[in-house]
Formats: C-alpha cells, sequence, structure tokens
C-alpha cells in the first residue's frame, strides 16, 4: 500500500515537472525562443496557475497524510473488541478505542459509551459518527475535484486573451511580420499546457481520495453493525444478553 502511494506521488509530481518542461521548451521548435519571464509578468493566469498548482499538491500532501495517519487493520482491530466485550471488560475496550488512530474506532467508541441505551437509539449514535467520520475523510476534496475541472477553462481563457494580445501586437507593429503574432500565439498555449498539467494530478488525486473515501464507509459501516450484534448479545442494560 505505502508502495502504491508512492508511486501515485511520483505520478503527479511528474505530471507537474512535464508541464512545466513542455511550457519552458514549448517555443524553441519554431526557432525563437520564449521568454519565460515576460510571459509571466505579463500573464496573469500563469501566476494563477502556479498558485493553484500549489494547492493542489498542498491538499494531496494533506490528505495523504491524514489517510496515513488514520491507516488502521480493521479486522484485527475488531477481534481485540470482541474479546474484551466477551470478557465483560468494556472500560478496557472504550480505551482501546481512545488510543486507537482511525476513523473505525471513534464509530465503535460511541457504540461502548452508549451501550446502556436501546439497541435503535444505540444504531443512530453509532450513524452519526460514521456521517462526522466521512465528513472529516472527504475534507478538502470538493478543492481538489473543483481544480480539477476550472483549471482547464482558466488555461484556455488565458490563451484565447493572449491570442487577441498577440493580433493586436501585430496590428501595431508595422512590417514585424509573422513572427510578431507567432511568438504571441506560442506563449499563449502555455497558459492552456499549464491549466492541464493542474487538471490532471487534481481529477487523479480527487478520485483516488474518493475511492478511499468509499471503502473507509463501507468499513465503518460494516464494524459497527457487528458492533450492534455483540452488544446484543453480550452488552449490559437495555441490550443485555441472550447469552450469559
Amino acid at each position: 500500500m505505502k508502495r502504491s502511494w508512492t508511486l501515485v506521488l511520483t505520478f503527479v509530481l511528474s505530471v507537474f515537472f512535464a508541464g512545466a518542461v513542455f511550457a519552458a521548451e514549448g517555443g524553441e521548435a519554431g526557432g525563437y525562443q520564449i521568454d519565460t519571464l515576460q510571459v509571466l509578468r505579463s500573464s496573469w493566469v500563469i501566476i494563477l496557475m502556479l498558485v493553484l498548482s500549489i494547492v493542489v499538491v498542498g491538499v494531496t500532501v494533506e490528505r495523504f497524510m491524514y489517510f496515513q495517519k488514520n491507516k488502521l487493520d480493521s479486522d484485527k482491530f475488531m477481534a481485540k473488541i470482541k474479546g474484551y466485550i466477551v470478557d465483560k471488560k468494556f472500560e478496557e475496550a472504550e480505551e482501546f478505542c481512545k488510543n486507537t488512530k482511525g476513523n473505525v474506532p471513534k464509530v465503535i467508541l460511541e457504540g461502548l459509551e452508549n451501550r446502556f441505551l436501546p439497541r435503535e437509539e444505540v444504531s443512530k449514535l453509532m450513524e452519526v459518527a460514521h456521517m462526522e467520520q466521512k465528513i472529516n475523510m472527504e475534507r478538502y476534496l470538493g478543492v481538489l475535484g473543483t481544480l480539477g475541472n476550472i483549471s482547464p477553462f482558466i488555461g484556455l481563457l488565458g490563451t484565447v486573451l493572449g491570442i487577441i494580445k498577440a493580433f493586436k501586437d501585430l496590428a501595431s507593429s508595422a512590417g514585424g511580420g509573422p513572427e510578431v503574432v507567432m511568438v504571441g500565439i506560442a506563449e499563449a498555449l502555455i497558459a492552456t499546457a499549464a491549466g492541464l498539467a493542474v487538471a490532471i494530478p487534481a481529477v487523479v488525486m480527487f478520485n483516488i481520495y474518493t475511492k478511499r473515501v468509499k471503502n473507509i464507509a463501507v468499513e465503518m459501516e460494516a464494524m459497527a453493525k457487528k458492533m450492534l450484534v455483540l452488544l446484543a448479545n453480550y452488552a449490559e442494560g437495555s441490550n443485555a444478553g441472550r447469552r450469559k
């Protein structure tokens, strides 16, 4: 799993690097050199893309650290919780949940702390905890999805504005020749390349993290149902057991 995450991050950084290289070298094929600093000074779209690329990298790293921090083997965790419950060691089970990182333990802890309530109420409280954890997991993913959708359009806007400027330069430079407009158009296309360089990794990471959230959400739901069965059979109070 750690290796796959490393490959994903490597892919994201590679896309950014490739986009920067193509943007910087794109004008050499026509026999002229694009002045990168001039492009940065004259195009607010490129500067905006640089800011958005930093946002995408920042969100990607933040979410990566969040999921790594909350990584958990749910089966081993639940097996230990079951042992505590069967032995009637509910306080130890609660303490184990509090000391275990992850989203699943927080849902299970909600059930343990409210085990004296009727089963329907325990189920609802665990469902609320499940929703809270899902909100935490989905934090900032909307930023990745939005940037993945709008970045190509922002880049296209920069290209259109750049082409308009290039034709204005051609009109104002008497006898300048087609080189004037060619350089302008080449510089304008950098905006589209920058937009794609931001959008592609943003969409890839959004899909990966969304899939991860769905998997953990299913895990939380399954563990919550197991917990309800354990409480119905071994817990004290209203859920007290059918087994003695």
